[in-house]
């Protein structure tokens, strides 16, 4: 699995909470009659994290997205290292993960139908 993640500065350590048991518990993997029953744990599958500020991007004004709300460093890499923790306890087994704020090559092949955005300010 494959996760992007991107933090804004109103994201706090009960929106990592959530996330993560979401996360883990999504039943997107096929059981044995090709039925989306299975999460992550049942599955024996990775997870790769992958920090992407700009997926917070706005877009409404103009054709510049604008990146203002996403977290500065200062407040995303510490949610960030919390997240990757939170989601190793959670999954029970090492993550991988990305550098914060590097310039990374990042490959996906989308093996499957499931491509989900999430977001915690709109957990209802």
């Amino acid at each position: 699995m494959l996760i992007l993640l991107g933090i804004e500065e109103a994201d706090n350590k009960e929106d990592i909470k959530w996330l993560c048991n979401k996360i883990v518990g999504l039943r997107i993997f096929d059981d044995e009659n090709g039925v989306m029953n299975r999460n992550i744990i049942d599955s024996e599958g990775e997870i790769l994290l992958i920090s992407q500020f700009t997926l917070m991007a706005s877009y409404k004004k103009g054709n510049r997205p604008s990146y203002i709300r996403a977290a500065k460093p200062d407040i995303a890499i510490p949610l960030y290292e919390m997240f990757c923790d939170e989601l190793e306890s959670t999954l029970g087994k090492p993550i991988g993960t990305g550098t914060f704020g590097a310039d990374m090559k990042v490959e996906l092949l989308n093996d499957g139908p499931v491509t989900i955005c999430m977001d915690s300010k709109n957990k209802e």
